[in-house]
């Protein structure tokens, strides 16, 4: 088990977008949070088996979004490290 922290930049809050992030998560069986951030960028953290990170990481970065990734995502940056026990998805 793997945690993937996801800084997602763009046109990404008030669209939707969490809740993309959400359902794409539970589809690939993955446990975290989508915030919004002060800033403008969207904190996406999650946590499961590295295969299922790499593919809703590439949900995330896919450009046209082939998942109806509602908003425009110009830039992502990933961190990887050790899963901490993250259970369910919220958003905030």
């Amino acid at each position: 088990m793997e945690r993937l922290t996801a800084l997602v930049t763009g046109h990404v809050q008030g669209v939707g977008f969490r809740w993309w992030v959400q359902t794409q998560a539970a589809e690939l069986g993955l446990a975290g949070s989508a915030t919004n951030l002060s800033d403008g960028h969207v904190e996406v953290v999650a946590e499961g088996e590295r295969k299922a990170l790499r593919q809703f990481l590439s949900r995330l970065r896919s450009d046209p979004s082939t998942h109806g990734r509602p908003g425009r995502v110009t830039r992502v940056s990933d961190h990887w490290g050790p899963a901490e026990g993250t259970e369910g998805f919220a958003t905030g």
